[in-house]
């Protein structure tokens, strides 16, 4: 077969391993950096990655050569951990954090998510529509194309069904993958605080339309002090694996209240946050191979020092990501190479730790490994192009959009940080 597209003169691309799994421990610090690569394409897929000139052997009269002189490529970048679709934004609320109220104090007066409830619910759909692509864009144009997307602004089925609908539509109309959760147990409203097991309720009430629409995939509920305890947490996800879902759990953000426990229990894919996680959860998540999707961005922006211990779970042997957790409260952003350059300079990973958690490892995280997160013969050509020499430059380069071009299925989607209309 020949290529349709051959992408040459690589100066590195980053090829991680495929081994049917998750990486884990020590296997995250394991890569094939190509030198001087080409990555060839044919009919949207992969056709091969090799390095010096073999692609010569791979084209014909009709084959486009690009020639990516002093270029770094990897997989296209996916964000498996997101809060795109909700109303209005929390500006409003900077000043406070800068003069030391907490996340959860913020919550208790009113503000936080339960603010973005109230604008969501009055967003109509057309402006949650155009307000969600747009953070799309600017996601692309870092070099993401596929990102895991969840509701959870809404306190009723009508609201949530509205965020839901609008994520299938830009998943149908966007050229980014959208992976969709279903995420009603986000916060308990006002009106049900002093019975918070009847919102419980609520929300298992809703999976049928939502599953019966195939509205979302996934499940995931934040397991917090003040939001949902465990013992709520593991009624709503046992609930959604029995219509279907696939879980994830927020889980030891601010304070540990046994979200860990709760996700080894019902066989969650995945545990969000882990900053206040203990030695015996991250041993607990290993055994049983929850993925960790780690959200540095987060405790950035809540000016804390409690990054999640990435070092300590790959010693003990955990697979994990890194996500954005983009959303306009606790991680304002949709810049997920600011994000991976954190997970090298607060966390304390290596550079092809921080590319394995972003690719292959976050394609298991949304469940896409059979069709992206790696150069692998017949997966989708989904690929970010740097304006780097190097793999290290990229992240040494930090607080810089460096994305050159991204390919989805081998079609060219951005160019020099721009949207190719």
């Amino acid at each position: 077969m020949k290529a349709d597209k051959i992408l040459i003169n690589l100066n590195e691309i980053f090829s991680p391993k495929d081994i049917g799994r998750p990486l884990r421990g020590d296997e995250m610090n394991e890569a094939t950096v190509l030198k001087n690569g080409y990555i060839a394409i044919a009919d949207g897929k992969i056709l091969e990655v090799g390095e010096g000139d073999a692609w010569e052997n791979l084209k014909d009269d009709s084959t486009e050569i690009v020639d990516l002189t002093g270029k770094v490529a990897s997989p296209g970048l996916i964000d498996a951990h997101t809060h795109l679709v909700y109303g209005g934004s929390r500006e409003n609320e900077f000043a406070m954090k800068l003069n030391g109220m907490s996340y959860l104090e913020i919550l208790e007066a009113g503000g936080g998510i339960l603010s973005t409830l109230k604008a969501t619910e009055s967003a109509s759909f057309d402006e949650l529509y155009d307000k969600t692509e747009k953070l799309l864009e600017h996601m692309l144009v870092h070099g993401v194309t596929a990102v895991e997307a969840k509701s959870g602004y809404g306190i009723t089925l009508e609201t949530e069904l509205k965020e839901l609908e609008v994520l299938k539509k830009l998943n149908e109309e966007f050229p980014s993958d959208l992976i969709i959760t279903f995420m009603a147990a986000h916060v308990i409203a006002d009106k049900y605080k002093d019975n918070p097991d009847e919102y419980v309720d609520i929300v298992i009430d809703m999976m049928p339309e939502v599953a019966k629409r195939n509205l979302a995939e996934f499940c995931d509920v934040f397991c917090e002090k003040g939001v949902f305890t465990a013992e709520q947490s593991k009624r709503i996800l046992e609930a959604a694996k029995e219509h279907g879902f696939k879980t994830r759990i927020h889980s030891d953000e601010i304070e540990n209240v046994g979200g860990v426990k709760v996700a080894a229990d019902v066989g969650a894919v995945s545990a969000e946050h882990l900053m206040v996680v203990d030695d015996e959860e991250i041993e607990m998540l290993a055994e049983n191979n929850i993925i960790g999707n780690l959200l540095p961005g987060t405790t950035f922006s809540l000016m804390l020092d409690t990054y999640a211990p990435a070092r300590k779970m790959l010693e003990k042997g955990m697979a994990i990501t890194l996500c954005t957790d983009s959303n306009p409260g606790s991680c304002p952003t949709a810049n997920l190479q600011f994000i991976m350059q954190l997970g090298c300079l607060e966390m304390k990973l290596t550079p092809i730790e921080v590319y394995n958690a972003v690719t292959i490892n976050a394609a298991y995280s949304v469940d896409r490994a059979k069709t992206m997160g790696s150069f692998d013969k017949g997966k989708r050509a989904n690929i970010t192009v740097f304006d780097a020499g190097t793999l290290d430059y990229t992240l040494y380069f930090f607080g810089t959009n460096l994305t050159h071009q991204v390919y989805i299925d081998g079609n060219l989607v951005v160019e020099d940080r721009q949207l190719v209309k």
